[in-house]
């Protein structure tokens, strides 16, 4: 069973910053970080393969940087100049299917296994 395990978030000021990390018991070809808030459907919001490949949503392009550590199955997402607009519950999403990640990487249907999430809230 693969678990992704999230880590770090919290509150935070407008303009501040903010770690997330996600661990998963396994190789996955590309990961990704995903965030819903009240009311909303769940977007993705930054997404790696493990050759390299990167991509954001238009909203954090410039803010947020994406980086997966392929030996230790680990993901991390640094969140800078946050902005009330981000506070939302972020969850790390995985994929152990390469033919998967030659997709589109901010897509839903790309991940098979999703962690439990973890809360970032932002105060203006």
């Amino acid at each position: 069973q693969v678990q992704p395990v999230e880590s770090g978030g919290g509150s935070e000021q407008a303009g501040g910053s903010l770690r997330l990390s996600c661990s998963v018991s396994r190789y996955s070809y590309c990961m990704g970080w995903f965030r819903q808030a009240p009311g909303k459907e769940r977007e993705g919001v930054a997404a790696i393969r493990s050759d390299g490949v990167t991509s954001y949503a238009d909203s954090v392009q410039g803010r947020f940087i994406i980086s997966k550590d392929n030996a230790k199955n680990t993901l991390s997402l640094q969140m800078n100049t946050l902005k009330p607009e981000d506070t939302a519950i972020y969850y790390c999403a995985a994929s152990v299917y390469g033919g998967r990640c030659s997709s589109y990487l901010l897509r839903i249907d790309v991940y098979d296994y999703w962690g439990q999430g973890t809360q970032v809230t932002v105060s203006s």
